[in-house]
């Protein structure tokens, strides 16, 4: 908006102090089971209802829905599930898509990549006290490894494109550093 002129830089350089980046839901599956519970508390206690835990499959298939309208879209699949649930639990019959669908079985390739991204993120937690260079480094080979090789799941997992993987390689090749095999 600043640069077509229909907004104006020096107010956008008071108002921007802080600039988060925060990556989708979809990104994050680690955060999908403690905000379905929050919700599920919140919307209980609003509508005057026991809070319920949700079964196993509902867990997975919430694990594997890609929540393309993010956060807003789990808050009031919660929201519905609190008011459908019969029973003592929260099944997967009670989370409706916004059309009023079910959700779909949880997908064996998005368990996958959930785990991926689990094992990545718990990686990425030895990196305190390393220069940015090493532990990039370490955060690609390792999920290269984990990907046994397959530089487009490792790309996709660390959110960059394939020639920026196979550059940082290339690098890390020359410079004497063990790369996993494709």
């Amino acid at each position: 908006a600043v640069r077509e002129g229909a907004f104006r830089e020096d107010l956008l350089y008071r108002l921007n102090v802080v600039n988060l980046r925060l990556p989708p839901l979809r990104e994050r599956p680690g955060d999908v089971q403690p905000m379905a519970d929050f919700f599920i508390r919140k919307y209980a206690a609003a509508n005057g209802v026991p809070a319920k835990s949700l079964t196993a499959e509902a867990q997975r298939r919430l694990l594997a829905h890609r929540w393309p309208g993010n956060v807003r879209e789990l808050e009031n699949a919660m929201h519905r599930a609190v008011l459908l649930a019969n029973g003592p639990e929260i099944d997967e019959s009670a989370i409706r898509l916004p059309d009023g669908q079910p959700l779909g079985p949880a997908d064996p390739a998005a368990r996958t990549a959930q785990a991926a991204a689990t094992a990545a993120e718990a990686v990425s937690r030895g990196f305190v006290g390393q220069t940015v260079a090493a532990m990039e480094q370490q955060l690609i080979i390792d999920t290269l490894e984990h990907c046994l090789g397959n530089r487009t799941h490792a790309a996709n997992i660390l959110g960059i494109s394939i020639r920026t993987l196979r550059n940082k390689l290339k690098e890390y090749s020359e410079a004497g550093v063990n790369v996993p095999a494709p």
